[in-house]
């Protein structure tokens, strides 16, 4: 019993570790967006003199905040649906077929060798094929890249928890006179709840904070979402520190709600579908 004591403190020691590396980052953001041009250049650690909440009306106003907050909730949230819609049918499909047919087997290892691939590689190529088709500087052609990007690994992740419903269920629909796309959305998809929910909330938090994709394609000021506009408090001889951290936070909020409002569905669908696949 004394030896399992001293071993459960020292994973708690460890977790607080953890947790005080991954958090002192956002520590010293919130403190930092609080204070002066003065008080930055003085400490990076030390609390604020006074809270200066014009960094944040000062970051709202040159960002174009609520402009900018548009252009990411348009570019996030209609490429989050379309990964959930494209990647569920598609792990479905792949799940109880690649047993039977070869080209769902070869489709399943396209998707997970396509994780491999950067976008740095793709960038020239993607730039140039935009260029020529009209869609730089677009908010459809920007849902379009990140839907396509993010649809292998959400598609793997379905495909391991599609693994785990019965098929049965589906067998009776069909009996029942379903066809396969309604036996799919009214019997299988509501049960994919957890994973869908999982996808949905990482989609959402990686896509929000999209910096390299965005910043090739949406070179306009009128289409930039709140990740570009940020980039833009550094300037070459000076940088605001108050402004810029004041306009991450900013930027944070909303996906932060999202996740935690999301989060009790998280470990559920991705153990799901790493352990029952």
């Amino acid at each position: 019993m004394r030896e399992k004591r001293i071993v459960n403190v020292f994973q708690i020691l460890f977790l607080l570790l953890v947790m005080f590396v991954f958090l002192f980052p956002s520590y010293i953001a919130l403190l930092t967006s609080w204070k002066t041009r003065i008080e930055v250049s003085r400490s990076a650690l030390s609390f604020p003199e006074t809270f200066a909440i014009q960094n944040y009306i000062e970051a709202i106003r040159k960002s174009q905040f609520l402009t900018a907050l548009k252009n990411s909730c348009a570019i996030t949230f209609p490429s989050v649906l379309l990964i959930v819609i494209c990647s569920s049918m598609g792990g479905y499909s792949i799940a109880r077929h690649s047993a039977k047919h070869k080209i769902f087997k070869y489709l399943d290892r396209l998707y997970v060798s396509s994780l491999m691939i950067p976008f740095q590689i793709l960038m020239i190529p993607v730039y140039r094929m935009y260029k020529s088709l009209r869609l730089l500087n677009t908010l459809q052609g920007m849902v379009l890249m990140l839907t396509g990007v993010s649809i292998a690994y959400a598609t793997f992740l379905y495909v391991g928890f599609v693994k785990s419903i019965p098929r049965e269920l589906e067998e009776a629909a069909l009996i029942d006179g379903c066809g396969p796309y309604k036996a799919f959305f009214v019997i299988v998809f509501p049960m994919l709840k957890p994973i869908t929910t999982t996808v949905a909330a990482l989609h959402v938090m990686w896509l929000w904070n999209d910096f390299n994709i965005s910043l090739v394609l949406m070179q306009k000021e009128s289409v930039r979402p709140l990740t570009v506009k940020q980039y833009y408090f550094f300037g070459q001889y000076a940088s605001d520190y108050g402004m810029a951290f004041a306009a991450a936070i900013l930027t944070m909020l909303p996906v932060v709600i999202f996740f935690m409002a999301a989060q009790k569905y998280l470990v559920e669908g991705i153990s799901g579908g790493a352990v029952k696949g």
